[in-house]
C-alpha cells in the first residue's frame, strides 16, 4: 500500500516542481521515465536476489532506497539531482518493495486453487495505497509545500521496514549449501525454456502496453485536468479514485482469472481501456466525465496483474516466479518509460496530450492481438523441481 501510494502521488508534484525551477514538463517527465525504467531493470535483479536471499531482505533494502530517493527529491534544484533521486533511486526502491517481490511470496504461500484470488488481494492492496496516499500527498503539499510533503513521505517509507520484519521468519531464503545441483540446473533450464517460449514473450510485449497506459495517466492526467481548468484537488482525488475502484477491479480480476481463460481476461481489459479513453476524448470534459473516467479506468487499472502473474505461474511454476515475472515486468516498465517521457515531450512541443491519448487507444488494440495466440499451459520439458 505504501510503496504504490507514494509512486501514484508523483503526478501531483509535476507542476509545483517545474514551476519552482522554471523547467518544462518534459524535464520532470524524463526523471519519472527514468524512475519507471530503473524500476523495471532493477526488478529483474531484485527478483533474482529474492529467489536466492529471501523476499524480506529485498523489501528492507528497497524501503531504504525509497526513503533516500524521496529525500533527495525534496527541494531539488538541479536536473542531475532530480534524475538521480526521483529517477534512479526511487525506481530502485519501488523495485524492492513492489509487486515483483510481494506477489510471488504471496503466490508461494497458498495452494494453487487460491493463487489467483490471493494475487488479486495483493494487487488490491497496492490500489488502496493509491487511493489513500494521493489525496494525503496533496494535503501535505497544501500544508508543508512540495518539499515538505516529500520529506514527510520519506519518513513514512521507513514504516515499510517495520511492517516487513515480522515476516522474516516466514520467508527464510534457501541456503546455498542446501541447494542441490539439480535445483541449480532447474533455474538455468527454466530461463532457457522461457527464452525460447513464444507465449512468454507475447505476454512480455503485451505488458508494455499496460505500462504505457498506467504511467502516462499517473504522471500526466493531473496536468491534463489542471490545463482544462480543474482544481489540483480534483486531480488528486481522480488519481485516488482510480486506486479505490481498482481495489474492486483487482479482486474481481483475480477471482475471474482463476475460473476462465486468463488471456481472454487480459484481452477484455485492453479493449475496455480503449473504449473508456475514447469516451474521455470525445465526450465534453466535465467533472462528471472525469469522475466516470476515473472510476472505469480504476476498475481496469491493475486488473492486468493477476492474470499476467497467473500466466507466468501457469507456464513455469512458482519456484523462480520472482525472476521470471521480473523479466515480464521489465516489458511493462519499458512501456512506462515511453508513456511518461513521450507524454512530456509531446506536450512541450504541441501544448496538448491528445495525440498520446490516441496512441494509447491504438496500443490497446495491439495488445489484444498479441494476447490472442498465447498458450495457457505448462511449458513442455519443464522439470518438476521448478513447478512451485
Amino acid at each position: 500500500m505504501l510503496a504504490f501510494g507514494f509512486r501514484a502521488s508523483f503526478g501531483l508534484f509535476v507542476q509545483p516542481i517545474t514551476e519552482a525551477n522554471g523547467w518544462g514538463r518534459d524535464t520532470l517527465g524524463l526523471a519519472l521515465a527514468i524512475q519507471n525504467l530503473a524500476w523495471g531493470v532493477i526488478a529483474v535483479l531484485a527478483g533474482g536476489l529474492a529467489d536466492r536471499f529471501g523476499n524480506v531482505a529485498v523489501i528492507v533494502g528497497g524501503a531504504l532506497l525509497y526513503a533516500l530517493g524521496l529525500w533527495m527529491t525534496a527541494d531539488v534544484s538541479s536536473v542531475w539531482s532530480l534524475h538521480m533521486g526521483a529517477g534512479l533511486i526511487v525506481g530502485a526502491g519501488i523495485a524492492g518493495t513492489g509487486f515483483g517481490i510481494v506477489l510471488p511470496l504471496m503466490a508461494k504461500s497458498v495452494s494453487e486453487d487460491n493463487r489467483q484470488w490471493v494475487l488479486g488481494v495483493g494487487t488490491a492492496a497496492g490500489s488502496m495505497g493509491q487511493f489513500l496516499m494521493a489525496p494525503l500527498a496533496q494535503q501535505f503539499i497544501d500544508l508543508f509545500g512540495w518539499a515538505g510533503a516529500l520529506n514527510a513521505m520519506a519518513l513514512m517509507a521507513f514504516v515499510m521496514i517495520a511492517l516487513a520484519m515480522p515476516l522474516a521468519k516466514l520467508a527464510q531464503p534457501v541456503a546455498t549449501s542446501t541447494l542441490a545441483l539439480g535445483e541449480e540446473d532447474s533455474l538455468g533450464r527454466t530461463i532457457a525454456l522461457a527464452r525460447g517460449h513464444a507465449s512468454y514473450w507475447l505476454l512480455t510485449v503485451g505488458f508494455f502496453v499496460c505500462g504505457f497506459h498506467l504511467a502516462f495517466i499517473t504522471v500526466h492526467f493531473p496536468g491534463y485536468l489542471t490545463d482544462h481548468g480543474f482544481d489540483p484537488e480534483v486531480a488528486a482525488w481522480s488519481i485516488g479514485l482510480i486506486g479505490l475502484c481498482n481495489v474492486v477491479g483487482a479482486m474481481v480480476s483475480g477471482y475471474v482469472s482463476g475460473r476462465m481463460s486468463m488471456k481472454k481476461v487480459l484481452m477484455f481489459i485492453y479493449v475496455s481501456r480503449a473504449i473508456v479513453t475514447v469516451g474521455l476524448l470525445l465526450l465534453p470534459l466535465s467533472l462528471t466525465s472525469v469522475l466516470a473516467f476515473s472510476c472505469l479506468t480504476g476498475f481496469l487499472w491493475l486488473a492486468t496483474v493477476p492474470p499476467t502473474t497467473g500466466l507466468v505461474a501457469t507456464m513455469f511454476g512458482t519456484r523462480y516466479m520472482a525472476t521470471l515475472y521480473g523479466v515480464v515486468f521489465l516489458g511493462h516498465q519499458l512501456g512506462s518509460f515511453t508513456g511518461v517521457w513521450l507524454g512530456g515531450w509531446i506536450y512541450e512541443r504541441t501544448g496538448s496530450y491528445d495525440s498520446v491519448w490516441w496512441m494509447g487507444v491504438a496500443l490497446s488494440l495491439v495488445a489484444v492481438a498479441l494476447h490472442w495466440p498465447i498458450r495457457e499451459s505448462r511449458v513442455m520439458g519443464l522439470r518438476p523441481a521448478t513447478s512451485g
